[in-house]
């Protein structure tokens, strides 16, 4: 009975012993467990922080669009406004009074030089005519007169049948008369060309323009004002055009350079002319050469007191850039382009401004054709600044040979 009761208690002793190990060994693996959790965990968060931290300093750098700028070409039409002008214009007015008997040519017509324009009535002249030439024809008696008494006088001195006092009045009296005469005869010429005034002839061949007179019409002589002013005269071929060349491109302007015109009512149409003048001078109000274009217009196609575009073939020397003008920052200390160099530092160079094109500016100075340019830039850039870079394609420009080391193709920062 004893060693049963022995055994039963050995029995009930290794029991509790085989399940405290058991427990101890699940809680050790759950501990275990747990401590992998826990470093899983913080690895997991320790990468999540570094993977911040990266897209937070990839961030920091901002990344910018560049491009290349196109390089103008050297050979260029420089449009400018022009107007047209006939190449002779002449208001034609009265030289004698009077009322205009009858016009023969009305606006629109083609007259050619000594062709009769109108005919004035002036009965006035007519009398003070006639008057001078009966004038005439008593000085000339007068005269002869006196030729022959002189002429008898100093027959007659020669036997003493006259004094030597008559004598001398007698000369000095065919002096007065020739005088007299020679007086009326100026006054006839005269007359004669005032009456002559009365046909209106055509100075030069050409268009009349106004016609401000009718039949009927008193007539009063010179040009007291435009009621005075008979016709419009104007020679259209060929047509003058002037245009004002800004002074940046004076130097490329001279005479026989070529030039063609545009106008809005013949379109596709080139009117081709060339430079004849310029002033020589440049407007300091405007600073500008005023230059003439001569233009042929043998079928009357160009109207004077027009508007026409009027390109100008001009070579521009030195090189020259167009650039967008989203691709500028406007600071106070001037016009800036951000620009960057194949270490991704930033640049601002002043630029010099040639002509607006309205979404493009020619620059003439600041940049060169290798240059990488930052495309809507942001106020916050700076001098020396890091920058990750893209390029893109504007409007086709290409890549110029020899250009520096490409900023897009460099290592970019990760």
């Amino acid at each position: 009975m004893m060693e049963g009761g022995v055994q039963m208690d050995a029995i009930d002793q290794e029991q509790p012993r085989g399940k405290g190990s058991r427990i101890f060994t699940i809680l050790f693996f759950v501990v275990i467990a747990l401590v992998v959790l826990g470093g899983l965990t913080l690895f997991q968060r320790r990468a999540q922080y570094q993977a911040l931290a990266k897209e937070t300093e990839t961030l920091a750098i901002p990344t910018v669009a560049i491009f290349h700028a196109s390089v103008e070409s050297t050979q260029e039409d420089l449009v400018l406004p022009g107007a047209m002008q006939a190449y002779v214009e002449s208001p034609i007015y009265a030289r004698t009074n009077g009322y205009l008997k009858k016009w023969y040519h009305d606006i629109g017509s083609r007259v050619r030089q000594g062709e009769l324009l109108a005919d004035i009535d002036t009965p006035e002249v007519d009398q003070q005519l006639s008057q001078a030439r009966a004038d005439l024809n008593t000085a000339q008696a007068n005269a002869n007169l006196s030729r022959i008494t002189a002429t008898r006088y100093q027959e007659l001195i020669k036997t003493d049948g006259v004094s030597k006092q008559e004598v001398d009045n007698a000369v000095g009296d065919l002096e007065a008369k020739v005088a007299n005469m020679k007086s009326a005869e100026a006054n006839v010429r005269r007359l004669e060309e005032l009456e002559s005034f009365k046909h209106i002839y055509a100075p030069f061949s050409g268009v009349i323009t106004r016609r401000n007179v009718d039949t009927g019409t008193l007539i009063n002589a010179g040009n007291g004002g435009a009621s005075q002013q008979l016709f419009s005269l104007a020679q259209t071929d060929p047509i003058r055009v002037y245009v004002s060349v800004p002074e940046a491109y004076a130097p490329s302007i001279r005479a026989g350079l070529g030039a063609f015109l545009e106008l809005t009512q013949y379109p596709g149409q080139k009117f081709e002319g060339k430079v004849v003048r310029t002033a020589e001078s440049i407007d300091p109000g405007t600073r500008t050469l005023l230059t003439e274009v001569d233009v042929p217009n043998r079928n009357g196609a160009l109207l004077p007191g027009g508007y026409a575009q009027a390109h100008l073939q001009v070579k521009v020397t030195g090189a020259r850039l167009a650039v967008p003008v989203n691709a500028l920052l406007f600071r106070s200390e001037g016009l800036r382009a951000v620009v960057v160099d194949g270490n991704h530092k930033t640049h601002l160079k002043p630029l010099t401004i040639g002509r607006d094109y309205g979404t493009s500016l020619e620059v003439l100075q600041g940049l060169d054709a290798s240059d990488w340019i930052v495309l809507n830039p942001a106020d916050s850039l700076d001098e020396g600044q890091e920058v990750r870079v893209k390029e893109i394609a504007l409007n086709g420009a290409p890549n110029q040979p020899g250009a520096q080391p490409n900023p897009a193709q460099g290592t970019k920062k990760q």
